[in-house]
């Protein structure tokens, strides 16, 4: 007899869903011959999350059986499925077959209903089934006892069947502590819709799911022309780029800076850009794209606040064509800038471009624009979100840099908005400061990890070529504080004599 660790475990094939996203929340996928209850308030998406899978997964080998107990005409149902993409018209009675129960349920006899299903199922035998309302089907009984017998004999048919089932109903949250239903579904996939000052946020949780493990936590979704997106709340890392691990120095396009910053910036870290409006932050960024793209080495930048051909248009005079760098796929500009966007959208898209042309550098222009284009309600999880995106980019060899304006003000050092400087291995500095009865820009750097840097203080310009920095500002006192005061030449001191007769210090001009 084989021993407990020598037995082997059943295996169980996982479908794809065919949503976006939806597998990874699912733990892998959709078990094979699995009940699945989709489940959500009206309006929340059940019925387009139920087609779109079923639409995916129907093939001649796999046929689909869908029984509609919806309140309204089957036509009128499909009218308005079939503006979606995945709707495949050729595939309607040839391997996805509708079937509408709507007159039994209104009859009130579950025992029909069974009947009906049980007599379509081993007619056709198919490898998908869906019902929806089956919440529909539920009001059909009269009592509990016939509920659960309902829900025990139609689990032993399922069994039998080997059909992958999907039950959509309408439940609220409530429901789940005295509807059988919860218990003899082997998943349930929870969608939510809430109304936030003036966003609406769609989110996706999967409560239950056998034999694996799925994403924890609610899951944001969003419907388009597509169908179905999910957007994993934890973002998968990304697969290391198969360059070395070594740590290299990038230069910033600025020499001068790359000198302050020991050669440049150690490669597969990230990068802090802090500075008020019109300080140089987004010229700093682009000639750190620019340095890349001389060097071949891919870039992606993510704008929020100028759209793609304004940044390129204001980029030309900054090194290489960047319009030629896109179009040979050395580079991607992606603009990210609706307003109810979500951070794991915007993230996701990110990731992804990286991904596309395989970058090294990513530009993220700026943390301000970023969170302002975000629904309210998920500026909240902005900070956690951000540090999951930077870890998972700069541990599969990006390098990260991001740009957040502060106000200059004189009397306080901010060093990022929000407080999310400490999601950064290095931070560059901009400000302004009164020098000579001028307002004068300085950066300096604030913070290098694990490396030595300067902590000089230097003047520099913005040119149409993009920054150029100009000496140290030795000459100066006070600089951080905004009004800089030159320094006392030590012959031009007052020196003390000893004291006079009347005991005052004597003084004279040296």
């Amino acid at each position: 007899m084989k021993s407990r660790t020598e037995r082997r475990a059943v295996s169980i094939n996982r479908l794809t869903t065919g949503v976006p996203g939806l597998d990874e929340v699912l733990g892998g996928g959709l078990p094979e011959y699995s009940l699945t209850l989709i489940a959500g308030a009206p309006g929340s998406g059940k019925t387009t999350l139920a087609q779109q899978t079923m639409f995916s997964l129907a093939t001649m080998e796999r046929p689909a059986l869908h029984f509609t107990v919806l309140g309204e005409p089957l036509l009128k149902m499909l009218r308005y499925q079939q503006q979606f993409t995945f709707f495949d018209p050729d595939k309607i009675d040839r391997v996805v077959r509708f079937v509408n129960l709507s007159d039994i349920a209104e009859a009130e006899n579950l025992d029909r209903v069974l009947e009906t299903i049980v007599s379509e199922v081993e007619r056709t035998n198919p490898g998908i089934v869906v019902v929806d309302s089956f919440r529909t089907v539920m009001r059909a009984g009269s009592g509990e006892h016939n509920i659960a017998s309902f829900l025990h004999r139609l689990a032993l048919h399922l069994a039998t069947w080997q059909a992958t089932t999907f039950l959509v109903g309408e439940y609220e949250t409530a429901d789940a502590s005295n509807d059988p239903v919860f218990t003899v579904s082997d998943g349930i996939i929870w969608l939510h819709q809430s109304i936030d000052r003036n966003s609406i946020v769609r989110k996706l949780q999967v409560v239950k799911m056998r034999g694996q493990a799925p994403l924890p936590g609610l899951h944001t979704m969003r419907i388009t022309s597509d169908g179905i997106q999910v957007f994993p709340r934890i973002l998968k890392r990304a697969a290391p780029s198969g360059r070395t691990k070594r740590k290299r120095r990038l230069s910033m396009g600025v020499p001068e800076l790359d000198k302050m910053l020991g050669g440049g910036i150690p490669s597969s870290g990230s990068v802090l850009v802090v500075g008020p409006a019109g300080s140089g932050k987004t010229a700093l960024a682009m000639q750190f794209v620019a340095a890349g793209l001389k060097n071949d080495e891919p870039a992606v930048v993510a704008v929020f606040e100028e759209h793609p051909k304004e940044y390129l248009e204001r980029a030309k005079a900054l090194g290489p064509d960047l319009g030629k760098m896109m179009a040979a796929g050395l580079l991607e500009v992606i603009y990210l800038r609706p307003l109810d966007l979500s951070v794991d959208e915007a993230l996701l898209e990110i990731q992804s471009a990286v991904a596309r042309v395989n970058a090294q550098r990513l530009v993220v222009d700026s943390l301000a624009g970023f969170e302002l284009a975000l629904a309210p309600t998920f500026r909240e999880d902005f900070r956690e979100s951000l540090y999951r995106m930077v870890g998972s980019l700069t541990g599969a060899g990006v390098t990260v840099v991001m740009t957040a304006e502060v106000p200059n003000s004189f009397t306080d050092l901010n060093l990022s908005p929000n407080l999310v400087s400490f999601l950064s291995d290095n931070i560059i500095l901009q400000r302004y400061v009164e020098l000579d009865a001028h307002l004068t820009k300085v950066m300096t750097v604030v913070k290098m990890r694990g490396s030595k840097h300067s902590t000089e203080l230097r003047a520099y310009e913005v040119g149409e070529h993009g920054l150029v920095l100009g000496e140290a500002l030795s000459d100066y006192t006070d600089i951080i504080t905004g009004v800089a005061r030159r320094r006392v030449d030590p012959a031009d001191r007052p020196t003390t004599r000893p004291s006079g007769k009347d005991g005052r210090p004597n003084r004279k001009r040296g």
